[in-house]
């Protein structure tokens, strides 16, 4: 996480305006004809090295499906997610300056299965293990069904009315959106609903090539295809610092 800047902007006051407050400073360059001699507030990107003045905001949407239990046997999804948020949990760890985050579930019971708080995030391995433990045991018991889309969409509504450097959310899921009639567009939709999120998403389970399908069909940059978990560090990276690029 040290390759992590503050993005959030700050107002500042910026000079050489050709409208706003007039410039003090600039007085004696106006009588000589020169129009840019006013400022104004307004906001700047912090430049390189800028320390954050608040901390990231991430939720984690992991997909705790039947599905996830029932396809493991046939390309160790459950698994892989498992491994997946225990690695998330653990690179945060005495971060907590730069990074809030929480984790939730979706399911056929329902769209905000609450598995780590904010403000109750693991410490050890033994907390680790119990949130993992919920993970499988939920999967595993609970309804069939998806809510893939509501828990995307209600995952993003939260966090844009937080204050946080930058917003991410990522959707940690399989790849079997059409069985329950999602189609592509629909998601890409979702991911996008609101430009003051960052939102991706990372299939970790594909029957065939469902999830190579579905990745071409959403906006570059927002998806990716991990069937081994040892990608799931540089995808991180890619996603973090993708806001970086972005802006420049």
């Amino acid at each position: 996480m040290r390759f992590l800047r503050a993005k959030g902007k700050e107002r500042q006051w910026l000079k050489n305006q050709a409208l706003g407050e007039l410039d003090d400073a600039k007085i004696i360059d106006g009588l000589t004809g020169e129009k840019a001699i006013y400022k104004r507030r307004g906001e700047l990107e912090p430049e390189l090295g800028t320390p954050q003045q608040k901390p990231k905001r991430l939720r984690l949407l992991v997909d705790v499906s039947g599905s996830m239990y029932r396809f493991n046997g046939v390309d160790g999804r459950l698994e892989r997610s498992m491994e997946a948020v225990c690695m998330v949990m653990e690179a945060l760890e005495n971060y907590e300056h730069k990074f809030k985050y929480d984790i939730t579930g979706h399911s056929g019971d329902g769209f905000d299965i609450e598995l780590v708080r904010t403000d109750g995030v693991p410490k050890n391995n033994k907390q680790r293990l119990k949130v993992l433990k919920t993970m499988h045991a939920h999967s595993q018991f609970c309804m069939s069904g998806d809510y893939t889309l509501e828990g995307t969409e209600h995952a993003i509504q939260v966090l844009s009315r937080e204050e946080a450097d930058e917003h991410f959310v990522i959707v940690l899921s399989d790849a079997n959106l059409e069985r329950y009639g999602i189609s592509p567009d629909r998601f890409a939709r979702a991911l996008t609903c609101n430009e003051q999120v960052n939102a991706f998403a990372i299939f970790i389970g594909s029957l065939g090539d469902q999830a190579e399908r579905l990745q071409k069909t959403l906006p570059a940059g927002r998806s990716f295809v991990a069937m081994d978990t040892k990608q799931i560090p540089q995808i991180l990276q890619q996603i973090f610092t993708s806001t970086m690029l972005s802006s420049a």
